[in-house]
């Protein structure tokens, strides 16, 4: 009896501080609720139709119980094998740990942070089943009683187990409460999104022209994201101006609607790289805002501040000019994900993010670039930051085989603010070709190419590159992200046959 219990206890103690991981990251799921979504991914349609028919609503309760009771018979078995065979004990708990984590990891867009909660947790099970095996396995020794040992350690680690639980549930209910905050939400003015027609090709393997809240890419310094009720959020518009502003979300869905297809990349992506996305963004103008507050003689600069505590510097012209820069409340007609700044972030069209995008903005200040330094300037990155002129290969794949002769790529190009021309491709290092470009007449959105090749068998190198609205070529010359965003030609290479 005293092995199983130290299992479970040991068990319970995982579960616990991985649980705990999962609320302080703020993730949608635990190990736990992540297994029992892998069991309803892979349980046959039949059968689950079956469930529901016979309980209902309580489908879903009903199986993460019945996941946490197999859990815990396991955690039993394990404590009862570690009497004679420790390493079965141990390699019971990485099993459930790997299992924990193909669970999280085959969910549709999870983050790699995902992993962590398992990890912690089966280092929690190995290091309580040590502690409280140690004394099941010693002999009396003068007046010290091994089982009077075992029962302190078993205390510790239950208690233990209690307080990191109800810190999750307590870091978790925050989350929860804005979550429910959010879906509750009515925006006035925000429509859903209806591309232009003509900018969707039809090539399979070709990024979608727009982008899902879900799949939108993430880049930024929050461990953990902040998660803040609209009706605790607001904004300060102050420094070099003639009226400090404070603005409430309520402020902000009383204005004028501001809505546009807006591309995002981030300046860390490399030549070819998948760190760019494109949404229907909703908001309200800055430089109306900034209008209104009365811009100061001499202000170049707006430093912006994160609930976080993250900043950038923008320059001052590119909130003021007729680009459309917004304080964003709505990603694809529906209010921000909280991973990508709910309930307000600020968009700049042609600015990589790390000098404008600020998500959960909370203060925003007219001043001067020689007069502060912001989060990735104080590291190096240059000041201004406005993006590159950029394409990228999606199909064929790098290392690809495709059947010789005719053969059809595609990709990307990009270049918000200004806008693509052109895209032309080389097959080999012969003559450049003229690529079929979709609708481009949005200039603040990535175009998507398409260019018929004749393919011969054998192995083979493709390179692309753009043309902007200004008629500048893009630069063959290779440069790494740092400090303004990598350069060169996007090249793959695929065989033939």
């Amino acid at each position: 009896m005293p092995w199983a219990l130290a299992g479970v206890l040991a068990g319970l103690a995982g579960l616990a501080t991985s649980y705990l991981v999962a609320a302080w990251l703020g993730l949608r799921g635990n190990p736990v609720t992540d297994v029992a979504e892998l069991v309803i991914r892979l349980t046959p349609g039949s059968v689950a139709e079956a469930a529901i028919s016979a309980v209902g609503h309580h489908d879903k309760p009903l199986l993460v119980t019945g996941v946490l009771v197999v859990v815990l018979v396991l955690f039993a078995c394990f404590g009862l094998l570690a009497r004679r065979w420790p390493g079965a004990g141990i390699a019971g708990f990485v099993v459930l740990g790997v299992i924990g984590l193909i669970a999280n990891q085959s969910q549709y867009g999870a983050p790699a942070t995902g992993i962590l909660p398992s990890l912690v947790g089966v280092l929690t099970w190995l290091a309580c089943l040590a502690l409280l095996t140690a004394p099941l396995r010693e002999q009396p020794y003068r007046d010290w009683d091994p089982q009077r040992r075992f029962l302190l350690v078993a205390s510790g680690v239950g208690l233990g187990s209690l307080v990191a639980g109800g810190l999750g549930y307590r870091v978790g209910g925050h989350r929860r409460a804005v979550d429910t905050a959010r879906d509750a939400l009515d925006l006035p003015g925000v429509t859903s999104p209806r591309p232009p027609a003509g900018v969707q090709v039809q090539l399979d393997g070709i990024t979608p022209w727009q982008t899902s809240a879900s799949r939108f890419y993430r880049i930024d310094t929050a461990l953990v994201p902040p998660a803040i009720k609209p009706v605790d959020w607001s904004v300060r518009i102050h420094g070099m101006v003639d009226r400090e502003i404070t603005l409430t979300y309520d402020d902000l869905l009383a204005r004028p609607r501001h809505q546009m297809w807006m591309t995002l990349n981030c300046v860390s992506n490399e030549v070819g790289g998948n760190l760019i996305s494109n949404g229907w963004f909703s908001g309200v103008l800055l430089k109306d805002l900034l209008a209104e507050a009365g811009v100061q003689s001499g202000a170049d600069a707006v430093k912006q501040t994160s609930d976080d505590g993250w900043t950038c510097g923008t320059p001052l012209s590119a909130l003021t000019d007729d680009r459309g820069a917004m304080l964003a409340i709505a990603l694809n007609g529906q209010p921000l994900p909280i991973d990508h700044g709910f309930p307000v972030r600020t968009l700049v069209p042609g600015l990589y993010g790390y000098v404008s995008a600020c998500k959960w903005v909370r203060d925003i200040e007219v001043t001067t670039f020689d007069s502060f330094t912001a989060y990735w300037t104080e590291r190096g990155w240059s000041e201004m930051g406005p993006v590159k002129l950029a394409s990228r290969i999606d199909v064929p794949h790098g290392g690809e085989h495709v059947t010789a002769g005719t053969v059809r790529a595609g990709g990307l190009a990009w270049q918000q603010n200004t806008g693509i021309r052109g895209v032309q491709v080389q097959l080999d290092g012969q003559g450049w070709q003229d690529a079929t470009l979709s609708r481009r007449t949005l200039k603040d959105t990535w175009v998507q190419w398409t260019a018929t090749l004749d393919v011969p068998a054998g192995d083979h190198q493709l390179r692309v590159r753009a043309i902007n609205d200004d008629g500048q070529v893009q630069t063959s010359v290779q440069a790494a992200p740092a400090p303004n965003g990598a350069s060169g030609w996007h090249t793959i290479s695929f065989s033939a046959g």
